[in-house]
């Protein structure tokens, strides 16, 4: 056990997971912001009523729904952008910095 102990200390599986823990919940924060004030905002611009998820248009009598899979993609371009700029302003890259 106490080699177990050693590992987790050492290796800072502890902090791993308080982070993993914290970037679910940013990202649930952030995908809230995008399902609930940007989507509906685009739907208005495009003109889709019902927001974005319902944006789809007629080609050979079958309708092709765009509007979901632009949702998803600009939920996870928010969602990385928002991870990359919390990185890099707790300058968490220089974590993997080669020491010297």
């Amino acid at each position: 056990m106490k080699g177990f102990f050693q590992f987790i200390r050492e290796q800072g599986v502890i902090g791993l997971a308080v982070g993993f823990i914290l970037g679910g919940a940013v990202g649930k924060v952030v995908s809230s912001l995008v399902q609930d004030v940007v989507q509906p905002l685009l739907g208005l611009i495009l003109g889709v009523s019902g927001g974005l998820n319902s944006a789809s248009f007629g080609v050979l009598g079958t309708q092709v729904a765009y509007g979901r899979f632009l949702a998803v993609l600009i939920d996870f371009l928010v969602v990385a952008a928002v991870i990359y700029f919390i990185f890099k302003a707790l300058r968490l890259d220089k974590l993997d910095a080669k020491k010297q």
